[in-house]
């Protein structure tokens, strides 16, 4: 099994932006010297969450070049807020510069005001996301002497040669759907690549038993990969990526110590997502734009038990033990969650070498 750190730490003032990626960059670095396999990047922008990831691809072009052994990852990147041409450059010269090292997930997007700010109405998120998903693909296959493509969806564009520069290897670097819609799934599975495994059903966002939900995914999943007639090593590369993600992961000492800091991370966190909400509920104010499905509070059990893995390292594998016996092979870490204080970045830290220590050997 494999373990990532997903940076998704939150700055609640402009001021605060700095300091953030200062921070960043060091717990990525130290990800990388405890022997951490991938660093994924969300792709946000205007409200504060993750206020690099507005462009996660130069940080992780930045960071590749500073560990050039780790693989890079994004979770997710918003497919309707890219153009298309953009979306398959930037990918093309990070394959590169990671030498094949990188999983690109790709997803509609879940907040309409991120949406409004390019343009993009929140209900077409969907329509557009497999539009410019489909006009990647005839992107990446185009060569030279082909007759021009022209782009007639949403973003507009008609390209005459080729993609520059080309793909690092003989296919476009993998692209990661979250495996929930069925055309998500069977995207996943009959390309060969690994998919997001997710722990609730819409429009209940959490609940008491995600390894339900995941096992669920994963079958469907697994299913279609293997009916798919790739080979054995292209089925073992996908599942070793194949990815359940937390969005708060805190190890301690002691279950009760994890228990107690884990709560005052998400009491943090829960503040950072109410101050967002009322930037949020502006851009609700059509029904273009309407959002259906919600998530609860995190300091509810409901969301804790689908979003957060915490205890102690011992209790901790235990956890994970069935998660490994479904077939997850990538365990997403969201080390740095809510807004990056001080005395969190420590939590992060805390957590980082523990799992280091004690969790991932487990796993080995």
């Amino acid at each position: 099994m494999r373990f990532s750190v997903f940076l998704n730490a939150r700055t609640m003032t402009p001021d605060a932006d700095r300091q953030l990626i200062v921070d960043l960059e060091r717990h990525a670095l130290l990800a990388g010297e405890l022997g951490f396999d991938a660093i994924f990047l969300p792709d946000h922008h205007f409200n504060g969450y993750m206020a690099i990831a507005s462009d996660s691809y130069m940080f992780a072009s930045y960071l590749a070049a500073k560990l050039p052994a780790m693989h890079f990852g994004f979770s997710v990147t918003t497919v309707p807020l890219h153009h298309p041409v953009r979306f398959v450059e930037r990918i093309n010269i990070l394959d590169h510069l990671t030498k094949g090292k990188l999983l690109v997930g790709v997803g509609s997007g879940t907040t309409p005001e991120e949406m409004i700010g390019f343009g993009v109405n929140y209900k077409d998120a969907g329509r557009i996301a497999e539009e410019n998903l489909a006009a990647a693909e005839a992107l990446w296959n185009k060569r030279m002497e082909d007759d021009a493509i022209e782009l007639e969806g949403f973003h507009k564009g008609r390209v005459l040669q080729r993609i520059a520069p080309s793909p690092y290897g003989e296919k476009h670097a993998r692209l990661m759907p979250v495996a929930m819609k069925d055309a998500s799934i069977t995207r996943a599975a009959a390309n060969g690549w690994p998919a997001f495994i997710p722990a609730f059903t819409p429009p209940q966002i959490g609940g008491l038993e995600p390894l339900t939900h995941v096992k669920k995914y994963f079958g469907k999943y697994h299913e279609q990969l293997l009916a798919a007639g790739h080979s054995s090593e292209t089925v073992k590369d996908a599942l070793s990526w194949t990815t359940h993600s937390y969005q708060c992961v805190h190890l301690a000492e002691t279950d009760e110590q994890a228990r107690k800091e884990v709560l005052e991370i998400l009491t943090s966190y829960q503040e950072a997502v109410d101050r967002e909400a009322a930037f949020n509920a502006k851009a609700e104010s059509d029904d273009a734009n309407k959002k259906t499905d919600r998530t609860g509070s995190a300091l509810t059990e409901e969301w804790m038990a689908t979003w957060c893995l915490y205890g102690s390292p011992a209790t901790v594998i235990d956890k994970l033990r069935a998660y490994q016996q479904v077939g997850i092979g990538n365990i997403l870490c969201g080390t740095v969650t809510g807004p990056l204080t001080e005395q969190r970045l420590a939590y992060a830290d805390q957590t980082l070498r523990l799992l280091a220590q004690h969790v991932i050997p487990a796993f080995q």
